[in-house]
């Protein structure tokens, strides 16, 4: 059996956490004995069994690989849209069901991605949250969606107890809007809590990054550039007292999980995405600041010292990779492949 996997965006325009769950399934799928590449559009000759898309694939995508029996499995990413509550999500699915019977909504349909939920075999998704919006919103049927966690790598799951022994927050990821990245830096200079920012920025001419490094004062906001090593990373984590991640909205954070795996106490925000991975084991900022974050941030950090590592289960890349065989299993027998 072989596997090609295709993705939407390159990584030199983007990179993150979808690159690693990326390389890290490919990895994991090669691990257990399948054969994996990446989908050559140029190449016209390339075989396969099954295409996994990572992000949503057209309706022309999905109709094409049908002409060649590829099934099509997608990893889905629905971050915003799994953080709604569920009677907006009743609502948006109703109208949309509406609109799509309306004389003419075959026409507004073709001009929205709606068809495109129609036609992929498998949906792939972190998170019970996820698998929510595509029922209840884009009319999925259960049978099309399968809830696979992402994985750890060895060294995270192997870490040993942490010394936690430097003053200071820890968060990791791209400095962009959509981590707030600003946002937690101005409530770490409030609450006169140190915040250490791992990462680097889309682009250090984005107006975003530049208002970022102004708040950079060795004090209460430390930067550090993207860490390439592993160990360097595990290190870094197990040196702060906690980590905190202020994002507008996540599914399953990677980041999150691998500082949890470290032993060290989460604050996140109160979201549906958190409350699915961390319940009672993490603490949690409020979704929206009436002003109460800071002093949230403020007695997360006075109180970390105490609070002992949190009891979560945590996946291997492997389990990924053997999860996602049986669904590359089900399919590929399903079409009469090998």
């Amino acid at each position: 059996m072989k596997i090609l996997f295709d993705h939407q965006l390159p990584f030199l325009l983007a990179h993150g956490g979808a690159q690693t769950q990326i390389q890290k399934t490919m990895e994991a799928v090669a691990g257990l004995g399948i054969e994996v590449e990446p989908l050559r559009w140029w190449d016209d000759s390339q075989s396969g069994n099954l295409i996994h898309f990572f992000g949503l694939p057209s309706a022309v995508y999905s109709l094409m690989a049908k002409t060649k029996s590829l099934p099509v499995v997608a990893t889905i990413l629905l971050t915003s849209n799994c953080n709604h509550p569920e009677r907006r999500l009743k609502a948006q699915g109703w109208a949309r069901e509406m609109i799509s019977r309306l004389p003419g909504g075959r026409l507004f349909r073709g001009q929205t991605n709606w068809a495109d939920y129609g036609l992929v075999d498998r949906f792939v998704v972190g998170l019970k949250a996820e698998s929510r919006v595509l029922e209840l919103l884009y009319g999925v049927q259960p049978a099309r969606i399968s809830i696979v966690p992402l994985g750890l790598s060895e060294a995270f799951l192997q870490a040993p107890p942490s010394p936690r022994d430097q003053d200071y927050l820890v968060t990791s990821g791209t400095i962009t809007d959509r981590k707030r990245s600003v946002e937690l830096a101005l409530m770490a200079t409030e609450a006169k809590v140190p915040v250490l920012f791992i990462g680097k920025p889309y682009s250090e001419t984005e107006k975003y990054w530049q208002d970022f490094r102004k708040l950079v004062d060795g004090k209460y906001v430390l930067h550090q550039p993207h860490v390439e090593s592993q160990a360097e990373m595990i290190r870094l984590l197990q040196s702060a007292r906690g980590f905190v991640i202020y994002s507008r909205h996540e599914n399953w954070c990677l980041s999150a999980h691998e500082a949890a795996a470290c032993g060290l106490p989460i604050l996140v925000q109160d979201q549906p995405w958190s409350r699915e991975c961390f319940g009672n084991e993490a603490s949690y900022l409020l979704n929206r600041d009436d002003g109460g974050n800071a002093a949230r941030l403020k007695n997360f950090f006075t109180e970390a010292p105490a609070k002992k590592r949190p009891n979560l289960a945590h996946h291997s890349w492997k389990d990924v990779g053997e999860r996602l065989k049986r669904i590359y299993e089900e399919l590929v027998e399903g079409r009469g492949g090998e």
